[in-house]
């Protein structure tokens, strides 16, 4: 990997069941993050997706570029426009430092709304 590097982008449909199965699956018993009416209570249009599903979806995007032997030593993402169901989130990255076997990627995730997600993550990769 070298500095400027660009990852392949990965669209992320979401849906409603991944808002909920994120949630559940991370115990995030918020109920924006299932059940549409008291969100709109709340003042959001819809369900939107936890911080944990967006963050092991930015491992994942990660993970997937580097292969098996790739792993994650740091991920600090800070979320944005919220995922609602219906829309699609589009991961990009781009290298932005390689030291040795430890590389740092900056990530994007954007819907139709903006930047869901922005930060970086560190990785090792085995020689």
């Amino acid at each position: 990997m070298r500095v400027g590097e660009e990852l392949p982008p990965l669209e992320i449909p979401v849906t409603r069941t991944l808002i909920v199965a994120g949630a559940i699956a991370s115990r995030d018993y918020q109920d924006v993050h299932h059940d549409a009416s008291l969100a709109r209570e709340k003042g959001s249009p819809d369900i939107f997706m936890n911080i944990l599903t967006t963050n092991g979806l930015v491992g994942r995007y990660i993970t997937d570029h580097l292969g098996p032997r790739g792993v994650l030593r740091k991920v600090a993402i800070r979320l944005g426009a919220p995922n609602y169901p219906g829309d699609t989130m589009t991961l990009t990255g781009t290298v932005t430092a390689v030291d040795g076997n430890t590389v740092e990627i900056r990530v994007i995730g954007a819907n139709g709304i903006g930047h869901h997600v922005t930060g970086t993550v560190t990785a090792e990769v085995p020689a």
